[in-house]
């Protein structure tokens, strides 16, 4: 064995899965009794050649659009399925956040349920005797405890599961969508526990539709794509290439790709100068919307008379990016062309929650901007510059030219929910945004 393979927590080689899908009942009779082994089945690859590493102590996130294999590929991780071909290689004891509460049995109590499920994880009644109180403590649904789980809200059972499986010291948790979970509290505590096991050298590979979490807590991140292996990578680029196929931009997949597997080739063979030259000379090449994620399914009108031909949401330090860090400054960036002369336009953008609820915007009038009488062909390029207070989360960008003419208001071209944003945060507050509050305390002792 390698010292690389000696230090991989999880090896997963070439895996996978084919399920065969029937049209009709009777057709899984008639291939079995077929005499001439007449196949009545198509194959559908939930996985096709999977292969990726997971490093002991490292933390890896697997994402994807729904379908692409990543639940799959967790529950050959965890033996829950046994794969089509390829291998798996585990070391070390597995927790698995998988399916909360799958192996409890209702008719048991909650403490019952946790000796049992100790039990089979391959604890003894005294060790099990040990981490009771904490499992009882993060749980904190009180006396239910006692009671037969069947009695249980939804929300406590989770809650009790979710403390079992995490506070049972794994040498490698994995954790599908269970993070999701629970009050907003609940959550929170989830991922402080999560965090303080991270720490102490848990290797842990998770898949979730939360990107913040993604950035925040993963090393490297895998990209699946129709049970298809895409990338791994860095979690920002990973992220942003997700993005592009939730949008279903896959020619710019594919440009990504290509642009990784030169810059890999660049690097090894040519060295770092040669790369460096390279991002320099094609970092702001061509439009800025081809860049970002934008949404296929956007919503658009106005009479014409003026066009957003391009856009752009840059970070602080310029970069094009759906992905911002909240605390810094961030800009969006508009261009108008106009085909006709207009007198007075107006400049918007909106920021909504995924529910359609505005959030915050602002536009060229109300900020008391300086914008002069356009001709046919005259085109205006408009910077809105400000700080990223929303709370950590994903949300939609609009935006627009109108303008007022007789009384009336005008929309000359509006892009509703173009494209997304997603605000990484190390620190959310309640609400909808942040106010920044600066925290002084001062102690008085007792005498």
């Amino acid at each position: 064995m390698s010292v690389e393979s000696r230090n991989n927590a999880i090896s997963v080689e070439n895996v996978t899965k084919i399920y065969r899908l029937y049209d009709k009942p009777v057709d899984r009779l008639k291939e079995a009794l077929s005499i001439t082994h007449k196949n009545y089945h198509r194959d559908f690859y939930a996985l096709n050649g999977i292969s990726f590493d997971v490093k002991k102590g490292e933390t890896v996130g697997i994402i994807g659009t729904n379908g692409s294999g990543k639940s799959t590929i967790l529950k050959i991780i965890t033996g829950v399925l046994t794969p089509t071909t390829g291998k798996v290689q585990v070391a070390g004891v597995i927790s698995a956040l998988l399916e909360l509460g799958a192996g409890f049995n209702s008719d048991y109590t909650g403490i019952e349920n946790i000796y049992m499920n100790g039990t089979m994880m391959g604890f003894s009644r005294k060790e099990m005797d040990a981490k009771l109180q904490d499992i009882l403590d993060f749980a904190d649904i009180g006396d239910f405890v006692y009671q037969p789980v069947k009695t249980y809200s939804s929300g406590m059972f989770v809650r009790l599961a979710f403390a079992l499986a995490i506070n049972v010291e794994p040498e490698i948790l994995i954790v599908d969508e269970a993070l999701s979970v629970g009050d907003v509290f609940f959550q929170a505590k989830c991922y402080r526990r999560m965090e303080e096991i991270r720490k102490n050298g848990t290797t842990i590979l998770m898949v979730t539709h939360d990107m913040g979490a993604i950035i925040k807590y993963c090393d490297r991140v895998v990209v699946l794509n129709k049970g298809n292996f895409i990338a791994q990578g860095e979690p920002g680029h990973m992220v942003d290439l997700y993005k592009k196929i939730l949008a279903n931009q896959m020619d710019q997949v594919d440009e990504e790709l290509q642009s990784l597997t030169e810059e890999a080739f660049q690097n090894d063979f040519s060295g770092e100068e040669v790369l460096k030259k390279k991002k320099s000379s094609s970092k702001q090449e061509g439009r800025m919307k081809d860049k970002m994620v934008v949404n296929p399914n956007r919503t658009e009108y106005g009479d014409g008379r003026a066009e957003i031909v391009d856009f752009g949401l840059l970070d602080e330090r310029g970069n094009l990016t759906n992905l911002l860090l909240k605390g810094e400054m961030f800009t969006i960036k508009e261009r108008i062309h106009f085909n006709t002369s207009i007198q007075n336009p107006i400049f918007t953008y909106t920021i909504k929650d995924k529910r359609g609820a505005d959030l915050t915007g602002t536009n060229t009038m109300y900020e008391g901007a300086d914008v002069r009488a356009v001709k046919n062909g005259d085109e205006y390029e408009v910077e809105f510059c400000q700080k990223m207070t929303l709370q950590g989360g994903e949300y939609l960008l609009s935006m627009s030219c109108t303008g007022f003419e007789n009384g009336e208001h005008v929309v000359y071209h509006r892009l509703y929910d173009i494209a997304s944003i997603t605000v990484i945060s190390n620190k959310n507050t309640v609400g909808v945004y942040d106010m920044e509050s600066q925290v002084s305390l001062t102690l008085h002792k007792a005498e």
